[in-house]
């Protein structure tokens, strides 16, 4: 019984670890991601050995497969967690108030604006830049300001200009 919690926390620190260098791998931290893939590899052939001498035993290979799907579930919390990155929020609201774009950049949101025509009349069209860490509480604001609004998110994947790439260079 013993070995099998071992394999079990065993392919669930490997899948975890995993995440982890394919998220820095995504974001472009190439570095921390090389620094975390040893420690992948040394995990995963410590587990897979333990379940390569131990073939004989059917219930090691199905605690191998369970530990990974765990893992997968464990490493998603830790990518919501850890909310690396940047997202652009799009918010189409039919409020054509002025000032809806100041409010989001006194919260420290930067905020671009313009008007567009929908099916059913003129709208006010925003788009703001924000941490990941931050999209939670980008949404509720914009709750507050229009429940209404239509709003898409999407991560850029890179930066360009503007004021918030000049402060990007600076971190």
């Amino acid at each position: 019984m013993k070995i099998l919690l071992i394999i079990f926390s065993i392919q669930i620190a490997f899948v975890s670890v995993l995440t982890l260098r394919t998220i820095f791998m995504i974001k472009g931290r190439t570095l921390y991601a090389s620094l975390v893939s040893f420690l992948e590899v040394l995990v995963y052939v410590i587990g897979l050995s333990m379940v390569l001498q131990n073939l004989d035993k059917p219930l090691n290979v199905i605690v191998y497969c369970l530990g990974f799907s765990v893992g997968i579930w464990v490493g998603s919390f830790i990518e919501r967690w850890m909310a690396l990155g940047y997202v652009t929020v799009q918010i189409i609201t039919t409020k054509l108030e002025p000032d809806i774009p100041q409010k989001l950049r006194d919260k420290g949101f930067g905020a671009t604006n313009w008007y567009g025509n929908g099916q059913k009349g003129e709208r006010q069209i925003i788009s703001v830049l924000a941490k990941r860490k931050d999209q939670k509480k980008l949404f509720n604001l914009i709750n507050e300001i229009d429940p209404k609004a239509f709003v898409v998110s999407y991560e850029p994947t890179s930066f360009h200009g503007g004021f918030l790439a000049r402060r990007l260079r600076k971190l």
